[in-house]
């Protein structure tokens, strides 16, 4: 038992954890948290997501070896500051009277010279001056001897124990957010109203508004939305990023936006290379399948649409980013049951899929019946809204005011102590005192010099 208290309470054992925890907060701090697999594998690769999930990188803060190393601090916390707590209760609110003036002398500011007053007259002048300089003082009388013993700023002493109780209060909070609090994302566009997970209300997206500098970048981001409770409207706020909205313990966070590209609406012109003259629109969505009045193709389907082409991992097609650099559009066109066309086309690289048949040997052998161009494209623009409920934000609020407070007591209120030892000597007597600070050592000096120059001067 001795060995695990020397173990929690090594100071050695508090620097490797403040460091091993700063470590991991700077990981959970570049790696965005909570994210779909999906997400990660198309921002890191589907190796490093894998190894990010293994070592729950990717939702470090609800790990359990981040949740062991805020336990571990938690206790080597508790046992320094239990082990360090009672000397120095003692030493503010227990005054020992047992002094020699030997020891008060040897004490780094001292003083000593004779007063012409009788034994308790001069106890009573010494703890009269220590009162007007705020001193709590206790005289010990004895035969022939008087110890004097005041302190003044004596929570001075327990700044760092009031930084070890918030530090505490910080992690409990820490483990009530990690193991309480949820978050989640909301895409909403434009009139749409979704349910906040684990709460009993809904919010709707009344509008949403991106605000642009002149030179073109995104100056802000504003979604006004409406909250529902049982059924009714109960409040309207436009969030904006650093200005969330709080209902009932959950805060709404403006994330970021996007394009709704998986309903995005398209418009392909069907060109004829052996009919220069034949050129037909086609509105339609993606994923959709219209049919076309013309004896050559009588019907068109765009399979899939993604905003910013590339080639992935293992040859799969992929968005590289939500903007529209590289739109592109898998289209297939047939007439009656025989598809004579199938292939990607590019907003930007309109020849591109010109060439491209239906897929088989003879469609490939055959020269192309119909060319698709990719006209136009367009997409609802979304709010992504994260709803975060963090139960343990007000134990955190309240344990960095007590570090605060702590590290106020410890640097700007240092304590300071004065010790006086009387003896009467043939109807006068000897006063030998002796007093120290932490910190601040020449003020209290003065200050030490003018309390005994004020006991010396004659009534």
């Amino acid at each position: 038992m001795r060995a695990i208290w020397r173990f929690l309470s090594s100071v050695k054992l508090a620097i490797v954890l403040i460091i091993l925890l700063t470590v991991a907060s700077i990981v959970g701090t570049l790696i965005p948290q909570g994210r779909s697999v999906a997400a990660y594998s198309a921002r890191y690769g589907g190796s490093l997501a894998s190894l990010f999930d293994a070592l729950r990188l990717t939702r470090l803060y609800q790990s359990a070896w981040f949740l062991a190393l805020l336990v571990l601090f938690a206790a080597n916390t508790i046992v320094c500051t239990v082990s360090r707590f009672g000397p120095k209760w003692r030493r503010a609110f227990r005054p020992s009277h047992d002094a020699e003036a030997k020891s008060v002398l040897s004490m780094r500011q001292s003083c000593r010279f004779r007063l012409s007053l009788p034994l308790a007259a001069a106890g009573e002048r010494v703890t009269t001056e220590l009162k007007r300089r705020r001193y709590v003082s206790s005289l010990s009388a004895g035969e022939g001897k008087a110890v004097l013993q005041a302190r003044k700023r004596r929570l001075g002493w327990f700044g760092s124990d009031i930084v070890h109780l918030g530090l505490l209060v910080i992690l409990a909070g820490g483990f009530t957010s990690g193991l309480a609090g949820r978050r989640s994302e909301l895409a909403l566009v434009d009139g749409q109203t979704a349910d906040v997970p684990r709460a009993s209300f809904s919010v709707r997206l009344d509008k949403f508004e991106t605000e642009y500098y002149p030179q073109g970048g995104v100056k802000d981001w504003k979604s006004t939305v409406t909250v529902i409770d049982r059924g009714a409207a109960v409040l309207t706020r436009t969030i904006e990023v650093n200005r969330p909205l709080t209902y009932r313990g959950v805060s709404f966070y403006q994330q970021a936006y996007g394009r709704d590209w998986d309903q995005a609406r398209l418009v392909l012109e069907i060109r004829k290379p052996g009919d220069a003259a034949f050129s037909r629109a086609v509105a339609l969505k993606a994923g959709q399948r219209v049919p076309v009045d013309d004896a050559d193709i009588t019907q068109i389907a765009v399979r899939r649409f993604v905003p910013d082409f590339i080639i992935g991992e293992g040859s799969q097609v992929q968005s590289r980013s939500e903007e529209p650099n590289n739109p592109a559009a898998l289209v297939e066109a047939w007439k009656g049951e025989e598809r004579i066309f199938s292939s990607w086309i590019f907003a930007k690289y309109p020849d591109f899929g010109k060439g491209h048949g239906a897929g088989t040997a003879a469609a490939a052998a055959a020269p192309p019946k119909v060319a698709v161009v990719l006209k136009d494209y367009e997409a609802a623009a979304y709010s992504v809204l994260e709803a975060a409920s963090d139960p343990g934000a007000v134990l955190i609020w309240i344990g960095c005011a007590l570090v605060s407070l702590g590290l106020f007591l410890a640097f700007y209120w240092p304590p300071r102590e004065i010790r006086v030892v009387l003896e009467d000597s043939q109807g006068r007597v000897e006063l030998a005192a002796g007093g120290q600070a932490s910190k601040g050592r020449e003020a209290f000096q003065a200050e030490f010099d003018a309390v005994f120059e004020a006991i010396r001067r004659p009534a």
